[in-house]
């Protein structure tokens, strides 16, 4: 598509009538979990729950977990399940925004208890319960579908019609070994702001071990009141991902008040068209991105490319992505829109990690790590969880240099992050979800 084709699409989608203003219709659910009487008003959810069509709700994917049932008189917290492996439970909802709140927790015994969403993003890191110690806490998830509202709908990669980020329902992994879930509430948040991603491999929501990306990290800093709706895939550029229809999906739901983060770079570089360039194509659809944002009242943030680690002499990382890095920051410079310099930032972090350090922040492993991976895995490109963490971190620090209004929706937690002091790796824990891959996503 052309720079003047794709301006006149960008015309065009003036025209749509925004359908996130509400979410007429959808439901809301309150889940009892165990064998015990259910508290009032709760759906009673016991082990043999398996997710079917017909119900709307279960256990998914094969998965199973065990019921206890620790008797008095509260109904709600006295029964819980339970299970030392991860275990999926999914609820079919319509596409939106909804508050999720949990509750874990054992009258009688501890719980550790670890938890993504969807496409393994990460909502909740390693936490444990005492005896009698219960922990609710809120989260607001965004649920989408490939269709456009008018018609249309975004062209999926074959690899994204297995991804539990574009199916019919809303989809909690649990991962603590053992959880102690007690109670699950869904309830729309039409209101919530959204977050909505554009970009490649290094922003997208990876569904499978041992890839990950900076995107499916960030839901774990915000607290209830922001959603983060990822729609980058892997291998996209600024023209692909309007090619794809993926633009158009966004502004077809995006209201007021909502951001869109812009991260494209690796594969841009790439393109050989007569018009292609940091400075010409790329320039002019990174303005294209920010108008249409701006027309709809939301607040476009433009984010430089991750660095790839590459190291040159003396320990320092080699610029392999050109002159984008330098488009973004005129551009944004230009068209005054907030700035994440996340090149400068994850260069700093790799450098500070070391040349040899820093393979274990990427997809780094010996041969048979991996279930059908026979020959090993060194990819200077995309992270594996623990360095899609550290540049999460990254964009927080940069969302608060950018005096965004984002930052009041963070949880307290983290302290503040410095690329050159990596978290250690010691530190880190990511139990590993059932699902893994040895095929290298697109894009590099």
């Amino acid at each position: 598509m052309s720079i003047k084709n794709e301006l006149l699409l960008g015309a065009a989608l003036l025209g749509w009538a925004a359908s996130a203003a509400a979410q007429p219709g959808e439901p809301t659910f309150k889940f009892d979990f165990g064998p015990g009487r259910a508290a009032a008003g709760y759906r009673p959810v016991l082990p043999t729950a398996s997710y079917t069509k017909e119900a709307g709700y279960g256990f998914d994917f094969g998965t199973t977990a065990t019921g206890v049932d620790r008797g008095g008189k509260d109904a709600l917290r006295g029964d819980f399940v339970t299970s030392a492996q991860p275990f999926y439970f999914s609820v079919a909802v319509p596409e939106g925004n909804y508050n999720v709140t949990l509750t874990l927790g054992d009258l009688k015994g501890t719980s550790t208890n670890f938890i993504k969403a969807e496409s393994r993003r990460l909502l909740l890191e390693t936490t444990a319960t005492r005896p009698g110690q219960f922990i609710t806490q809120t989260w607001t998830i965004n649920v989408k579908n490939r269709h456009i509202a008018g018609g249309g709908e975004v062209s999926l990669k074959p690899r994204e019609l297995s991804k539990l980020d574009w199916d019919d329902k809303l989809t909690l992994e649990f991962d603590g070994a053992p959880t102690a879930l007690v109670a699950l509430e869904i309830t729309p948040a039409p209101q919530a702001a959204t977050v909505f991603l554009a970009g490649n491999s290094t922003v997208v929501n990876q569904d499978d071990e041992p890839w990950a990306a900076w995107g499916q990290m960030l839901p774990r800093f915000f607290g209830p009141g922001v959603a983060v709706a990822n729609h980058a895939e892997s291998g996209l550029s600024l023209a692909s991902f309007l090619g794809s229809h993926r633009l158009e999906k966004v502004l077809s739901v995006m209201k007021p008040g909502d951001y869109l983060f812009i991260e494209f770079g690796h594969n841009d570089q790439k393109e050989k068209g007569p018009n292609d360039g940091p400075f010409l194509a790329y320039t002019e659809r990174l303005k294209l991105y920010v108008a249409e944002a701006r027309k709809r009242g939301s607040i476009p943030v433009l984010v430089t490319s991750t660095s790839r680690r590459s190291f040159g002499a003396g320990g320092k990382i080699e610029n392999s992505l050109g002159d984008f890095p330098a488009a973004v920051r005129q551009v944004a410079q230009q068209e005054n829109v907030p700035l994440i310099d996340l090149n400068a930032m994850t260069t700093k972090l790799y450098e500070a990690m070391g040349e040899e350090e820093s393979k274990k922040a990427f997809v780094h492993y010996p041969a048979n790590s991996y279930p059908g991976q026979p020959a090993p895995l060194a990819d200077n490109t995309h992270f594996n969880p623990y360095g899609a963490y550290e540049i999460a971190r990254c964009v927080v620090e940069g969302m608060k240099t950018a005096k965004l209004d984002l930052v009041k929706y963070l949880r307290s937690g983290p302290p503040p992050f410095d690329p050159a002091h990596p978290d250690p790796l010691a530190a880190w824990r990511w139990p590993a979800s059932p699902r893994s891959a040895v095929t290298k996503p697109d894009g590099n």
